[in-house]
């Protein structure tokens, strides 16, 4: 096993329902450990050039519109495996289909409101850390 870094993202919904030590506590029990966090309010600017991969598809708009609603919570995990153990602990992006027990079974309300954002291979967390968290908690600078 390696120890990984990966980006987690507690989305608007859960900060407006003041859950946030909750997803934390979720995510420490299974392993994962916060090696940076910071609380941001996205401008559109911000949400735009950071979900850019999908400027193309329908629910663009709505997405960022959402992502700005509120502030979010951006952490840098690690542990063994970050990157796939943070999203098998997620579950699968639409609530409705996600296992029991994952973040966004139990937090999710909708595709758009699912409580978390994760980074889904290890080129992502690299960038999305630096787009965030600069290069403090870099996937090379920071490898175990």
């Amino acid at each position: 096993m390696r120890i990984e870094k990966t980006l987690s993202i507690i989305k608007p919904d859960i900060v407006k329902k003041n859950q946030i030590g909750e997803i934390i506590n979720f995510l420490e029990k299974k392993g994962l450990k916060v090696v940076g966090m910071k609380m941001v309010h996205l401008t559109i600017q911000k949400a735009k050039r950071f979900y850019q991969e999908h400027q193309n598809r329908p629910f663009f708009e709505g997405m960022v519109k959402f992502m700005c609603s509120s502030p979010v919570v951006v952490m840098c995990l690690e542990g063994e495996n970050a990157i796939k153990l943070n999203r098998e602990i997620m579950g699968a992006t639409n609530p409705h289909e996600a296992k029991e027990g994952t973040i966004r079974k139990i937090y999710g309300k909708n595709i758009e409101a699912n409580a978390i954002h994760g980074s889904d291979s290890e080129e992502a967390a690299e960038q999305e850390i630096n787009f965030f968290l600069k290069a403090n908690y870099s996937i090379n600078k920071i490898k175990n």
